[in-house]
């Protein structure tokens, strides 16, 4: 087995050359153990090969694009975390990348600085929620490792990022979380202070896990955030 480095193995899977070139220096010059790929499918051999603790992806790759290669690793089992990259700027684009299963969206022309951040944050929730055990509040129950979660004995189907900002708040159960908080930690950057999305999202989550009259665990405060409690 490769030896890991202190900060960490990345997988840079990109087709371009100037860009994979830079970016893989940058990681290195940071401590990183870099290995790259120069499309989808080899970054599918590649990543089982090195099994990487995160994954810088490129979407639009000839053969197996980026969002095909996400699709294939979640459908797999694999939760590697995925920093996704584009030249597309459309929400829609953006969407399709964190619905094909990636932690995080970059989009180009990018500075190096936003992308060793975004990675710093995604390998901090890795390390965090990795190893953690069943997480339970009330009646509802999340196992990280198996990305399954029961509302007493019902089984509930949860899309990746309604699992991942129901896990988020069930591994803080009792504490608020600030709006801004969450989205940094489950989407990696800010959006606008009048988007909806994590408004969507909760009330997702609730009708998912109040589906036949149970009293609410994800609640609102007002002015500040969310929180996760049994009543």
């Amino acid at each position: 087995m490769l030896p890991r480095m202190e900060h960490g193995r990345v997988l840079v899977v990109e087709d371009d050359t100037h860009v994979r070139d830079a970016v893989a220096r940058a990681l290195r010059f940071e401590g990183y153990d870099v290995h790259t790929a120069v499309d989808g499918n080899d970054g599918l051999l590649r990543i089982d090969e090195l099994a990487p603790d995160a994954v810088v992806l490129d979407v639009l790759m000839p053969g197996t694009d980026g969002l095909a290669v996400c699709r294939i690793l979640r459908e797999r089992g694999n939760h590697t975390p995925v920093l996704m990259l584009t030249a597309r700027h459309e929400v829609s684009d953006r969407v399709a990348g964190l619905d094909a299963g990636a932690d995080d969206y970059l989009v180009k022309p990018f500075a190096l600085d936003e992308l060793l951040a975004r990675l710093r944050a995604l390998l901090r929730r890795a390390s965090v929620t990795g190893g953690e055990e069943e997480l339970r509040v009330g009646d509802l129950v999340l196992d990280p490792g198996g990305r399954q979660a029961w509302r007493g004995a019902r089984e509930l189907d949860l899309t990746k990022t309604e699992f991942d900002l129901l896990e988020l708040l069930m591994f803080n159960a009792g504490i608020v979380l600030a709006r801004d908080t969450i989205y940094e930690r489950i989407w990696g950057y800010d959006f606008e202070t009048s988007s909806k999305s994590l408004d969507v999202y909760i009330g997702y989550i609730r009708r998912k896990t109040e589906a036949n009259g149970e009293p609410r665990i994800v609640h609102t405060v007002r002015g500040v955030g969310y929180t996760a409690r049994a009543a």
